[in-house]
This record gives C-alpha cells, sequence and structure tokens, in this order.
C-alpha cells in the first residue's frame, strides 16, 4: 500500500510570505537539523531544535512532529506561539509536545537566548545518568567549567508545570544538563547554540571513551589550570566573537558537500 509523503503538502510560497529575516533564521535552524543529522547525533523523529522568529511577536520555529532531521527544510519548519497555537504548520504534522514543553519555556523566561538545541545522543544521555556529570577530563570539557546546569529528570516533558523548574535549573546559563535524558545548549544564534552543542557532545564523547578503558586512573588537572582555560573560554561563552562565524562557516562548507536542499 501506498501512502502519500507528508513533505509533498509543504506550501512552495513559504519563502515569500515570510520577511527576509524570519527566512535567514529558518535557514539556518535547517542547517542545524541537517548538521546534527550528519554528525549522527538524531534519536529518529525525536528531540527537537528551536529559534526565535525575529520580530515583536513571541514566536519561535520547531520541527514538525513526524519529520526526521535530515528531511527538515526551511520550508516545513513550524512556527508556534509562546502559548502553544500553531501560528503556521506547512506540512500539518503538528509539532512534539515535550519540545513545546521544553522550548516554549526557555524562550518565554530568557529572551537573550534566541536559538534552543536539544539531543538524545548515547553519549549525552550516559554523561547525564552520572552523578558527577561532565568530567573536567578533557581540554572540551573544561571548556564548560562552570558553565553547566542539571535538572533532574521528572518523566517526559509533558506537564507545563515543568518549565518553572527548567527555567529555575538553567539560572543565568545556556548549557544544560537533562539528567537521565540529553544536552541542551542555547545561544545569541543558530550558530552560536551548535557550535556550544558541538563541544559538549565532544566532551561527553571523550568522557565515556576514557571510562570504558576500566579500572584505569583519570587525570584531573589541578584547579589553577581549570580556572585559567574557564577564562580563555570566556569568549565562547558570549557567543559574539569571531570565533563562532568560523565554526558555522567550516560547518556549512561541510554540509553543502553532500545536501544543499535544507535551504530550500
Amino acid at each position: 500500500m501506498s501512502s502519500v509523503s507528508p513533505l509533498s503538502s509543504v506550501s512552495k510560497n513559504v519563502h515569500q510570505r515570510v520577511s527576509p529575516e524570519e527566512w535567514e533564521v529558518r535557514v539556518k535552524l535547517a542547517a542545524a537539523y541537517r548538521l546534527a543529522a550528519l554528525f549522527k547525533w538524531t534519536d529518529h523523529i525525536y528531540t527537537h531544535f528551536s529559534a526565535r522568529v525575529p520580530g515583536p511577536e513571541e514566536h519561535f520555529l520547531i520541527n514538525a512532529f513526524g519529520l526526521l532531521f535530515d528531511e527538515i527544510t526551511a520550508s516545513n519548519l513550524v512556527k508556534v506561539d509562546i502559548d502553544g497555537t500553531l501560528v503556521d504548520d506547512p506540512t500539518g504534522l503538528g509539532i512534539n509536545p515535550a519540545g513545546y514543553v521544553i522550548h516554549s519555556a526557555i524562550h518565554a523566561a530568557r529572551p537573550d537566548l534566541q536559538a534552543v538545541l536539544h539531543t538524545h545522543t548515547r553519549d549525552g544521555i550516559a554523561v547525564s545518568a552520572q552523578r558527577d556529570g561532565l568530567l573536567p577530563i578533557s581540554q572540551h570539557a573544561i571548556g564548560f567549567s562552570g558553565r553547566v546546569a542539571y535538572h533532574g529528570y521528572e518523566g517526559v516533558a509533558l506537564d507545563l508545570d515543568e518549565r518553572e523548574r527548567l527555567v529555575a535549573d538553567l539560572g543565568d546559563k545556556s548549557v544544560l544538563i537533562l539528567r537521565n535524558h540529553g544536552l541542551l545548549t542555547a545561544g545569541i544564534s543558530v550558530e552560536h547554540a551548535f557550535q556550544q552543542l558541538h563541544g559538549l557532545e565532544r566532551a561527553c564523547n571523550i568522557q565515556i571513551a576514557a571510562q570504558a578503558a576500566g579500572n584505569v586512573e583519570l587525570i584531573f588537572p589541578p584547579a589553577d589550570v581549570v580556572a585559567k582555560v574557564e577564562k580563555q573560554a570566556e569568549v565562547f561563552k558570549s557567543g559574539d566573537g569571531p570565533g563562532v562565524a568560523r565554526h558555522w562557516n567550516a560547518l556549512i562548507r561541510q554540509l553543502e558537500r553532500s545536501d544543499t536542499e535544507y535551504k530550500s
């Protein structure tokens, strides 16, 4: 029995009916989804990335529930408001309710953060399940020293009242490890949020690999070295340095060697 792809119903005039500023954010967010697929950070049709729509309305963009990350394009992203009303749903698939709870919480409470990225990777969840969380045993991890918040697991994020606790745990940070669940990074732009996620995922990969060696003592750099790296990493925390654009531009070159459909 044949079925019609939900992608066939996507309106072809999304580009024409949104502002140039919104379209630019749509293209960047779609690229972030495709990059996550390229790096194998996906959990089938689950997890979600979002970005605030430029303008006075409290709207954000998120993936249609049912599409794989490598199917996301600038045109098929769903626009939703803070209250959960679907403003523009090109595929008619709606959105993941858990995605709405998590992303609406941060977008409502932190107007300084323009993008929020959430993953369920194997190593990210493994680190989230460890009592001590992310360990300062690699340069990648030490770069996040003092910048990571933790949120305890409360079940699938379907309860609206969890938003208050999630935001309280995030505080003034932009990196959150959700216990027994996964990773979350946010930023002043899609590019900034993705750079943080890229580094955090790598730090978790290294930690799990180091621990897999068995009964081998891990080396923890001295406190003064950790403090030094914390200071050196301040430029990544702000998100407005030249390194963010340099990192993102290289990612886009890598993506476009095999995929340019995200821009459609």
